[in-house]
């Protein structure tokens, strides 16, 4: 596990931020279940057709590079997880190839990457593995650790590699706008607002 330490001022140091509530109880989950995949959420995409394989690996970082989340590990401050970001994307996009094309295999391969583990203190939290399964026939394996991206992301996930992959091929810079917060801003405003007598209030509804 990392540790950190707090500043004179009692906040954590530059560069961190606190975890949202959500984060806060899967990372507490992590903690009495060290090791388990429970919280993985993979995402499988077919390809079919030529791939540049050096435009996806392109469009894998620029999507890492995008999002905060994607790039974030947890350390713990007296007992509390808080985020730490790195600036920098990291995930590398892992290569196999199937020996024949039955789907057994492709459905096995799909299964033990999705309940490989994840380590929050060291990440990175989401993994890449390409598999060929033919000439001209493919699968994108994406596994996310749920401290990082949930269900509704992986449309966001889908939309957004496939531009930045299209925008490799075509040597031209993606269609998308600029991201106007980051889920660690969220975090932050998430805890100012759940705050004194509205805390109270709340803590008193589930408490009657």
């Amino acid at each position: 596990m990392a540790d950190a330490t707090m500043d004179s001022s009692g906040s954590p140091p530059a560069g961190l931020f606190p975890a949202s509530f959500a984060q806060r109880r899967l990372w507490f989950l992590d903690q009495m279940v060290p090791g388990s995949a429970a919280y993985n959420v993979p995402l499988a995409l077919r390809l079919i057709g030529q791939l540049d394989v050096a435009s996806l690996e392109k469009a894998l970082r620029s999507l890492v590079g995008r999002h905060e989340s994607l790039r974030t590990t947890f350390a713990e401050i007296d007992g509390d997880p808080v985020q730490i970001v790195a600036s920098e994307a990291s995930v590398v996009l892992g290569q196999s190839t199937m020996d024949g094309p039955a789907e057994s295999e492709v459905e096995a391969a799909l299964q033990a990457e999705a309940e490989l583990p994840f380590d929050l203190s060291r990440g990175p939290l989401v993994r890449a593995q390409l598999l060929t399964v033919g000439p001209t026939e493919y699968v994108l394996m994406l596994t996310f650790h749920h401290i990082v991206a949930d269900g509704w992301s992986m449309g966001v996930v889908v939309k957004e590699l496939l531009e930045f992959y299209q925008a490799a091929k075509d040597g031209r810079e993606p269609e998308l706008p600029a991201l106007p917060i980051q889920y660690a801003d969220y975090a932050v405003w998430q805890r100012d607002w759940l705050t004194g007598e509205r805390q109270e209030a709340l803590l008193a509804y589930w408490r009657g």
